[in-house]
């Protein structure tokens, strides 16, 4: 069949990309899914800062590749094997397939899966198979989704089904900016009720955050950011104060809020000095976490005898340490019940076309979470 899907062809060409267009909307033939693999109609595909990393080069991937890789949709077909999904279940796609075989999924951390891994460097779905094309050309998969098109394949280990009365924009956001974000409050860290907690990085998957620090019961929740809007947004959503990241004296202020520093704070922005920031605002024997992705040549660098000394914890958190299948559900009930307001994460939702806009809106920090339709 075909699908019209947002494609890459070369990485690094500088923005405006309403101008240079990185993207293009081509017609791409998709192959019928193979065994273990399902077809699904995409409803709703967010735009994170893991494609714009793609995009602007600084997290290379074989190209071309079908970018997109946060979505929610309709099963189509099923390929060979698929007995637990039905054709018209509503589905969330994850940015990890986990094979449930290898020793980090057996060992209940599904977002390390090894073939998993393997799958999402290649650009290929979980197995190593490619099902678009192009004049006879494969086209890379983007984290095992390819999601920025009307209809995708993937592996059945990549999705999750939903209740089908969730409206898919809302839904979209759990595949990656909720379960990364609340992922590495309340798994990564473990959050305890009354603790002090900063979230420095306010895009999508920071603001969730703050949402899951909030949920949690923070009894200090310091949001820090460069944006005054987004700022003035946490607010909103719970922060109890809120600092500018370029204030000269950040550090200070967030250690003096807090007697001495936060029990947890949280790397969300995707930098270095984001991440110093955060280390240099936590308190003795309190933990450092990141779920940022800078570029891979970026390094960060500590005083060995503070982490001695002061008993400090640096964790890394990858698709928020979820188990997916898990996780979404919970994530979803607690939306249900007002404790994770997620759809105000949402600052617009465009068509397919205006995708190249939106990652402007995205680069310059102007938008939180854009959600593409399909079928408007």
């Amino acid at each position: 069949m075909k699908t019209r899907a947002a494609v890459l062809d070369s990485m690094g060409l500088s923005p405006p990309y309403a101008a240079s267009r990185p993207l293009t909307i081509a017609e791409l033939d998709l192959d019928a899914p193979g065994p273990g693999e399902v077809l699904i109609a995409v409803r709703a595909a967010g735009l994170c800062h893991s494609d714009l990393s793609v995009i602007d080069g600084h997290r290379p991937r074989p190209l071309p590749m079908a970018l997109g890789h946060e979505a929610a949709g309709v099963v189509e077909a099923l390929g060979a094997g698929v007995d637990d999904l039905a054709i018209g279940d509503h589905v969330i796609t994850t940015f990890v397939p986990s094979c449930r075989r290898c020793e980090p999924c057996v060992g209940g951390r599904p977002a390390l899966c090894e073939p998993g891994a393997a799958s999402n460097t290649d650009g290929t779905l979980l197995g190593g198979t490619q099902r678009l094309h192009r004049s006879g050309r494969d086209i890379h998969h983007h984290l095992g989704v390819s999601a920025f098109a009307d209809h995708a394949v993937v592996s059945r280990r990549s999705l999750v089904r939903i209740d089908r009365d969730l409206p898919f924009d809302e839904a979209a956001v759990f595949g990656c900016a909720v379960l990364t974000g609340v992922g590495a409050v309340v798994n990564t860290a473990q959050l305890r009720a009354g603790s002090r907690t900063a979230i420095v990085g306010l895009g999508g998957v920071g603001l969730a955050a703050l949402l899951g620090a909030r949920a949690q019961g923070a009894s200090v929740l310091i949001a820090i950011d460069l944006s005054p809007a987004k700022l003035a947004l946490a607010r909103e959503l719970g922060a109890t104060h809120t600092l500018e990241a370029a204030d000269p004296d950040v550090v200070a202020k967030a250690r003096g809020l807090t007697r001495g520093g936060v029990d947890a704070a949280f790397e969300m922005a995707g930098s270095v000095q984001a991440l110093d920031l955060a280390y240099r605002i936590t308190r003795r024997g309190g933990t450092t976490v990141t779920a940022g992705l800078s570029s891979p040549q970026a390094m960060f660098s500590v005083p060995h005898v503070g982490i001695v000394a002061e008993e400090r914890t640096i964790k890394g958190s990858y698709l928020g340490g979820a188990d997916p299948a898990r996780d979404i559900p919970r994530y979803i009930e607690w939306y249900r019940a007002g404790r994770l307001p997620v759809d105000r994460l949402i600052s617009h939702r465009l068509a397919l076309d205006e995708i190249n806009a939106g990652f402007d809106r995205l680069a310059s920090g102007e938008a939180v979470r854009q959600v593409v339709l399909f079928g408007r």
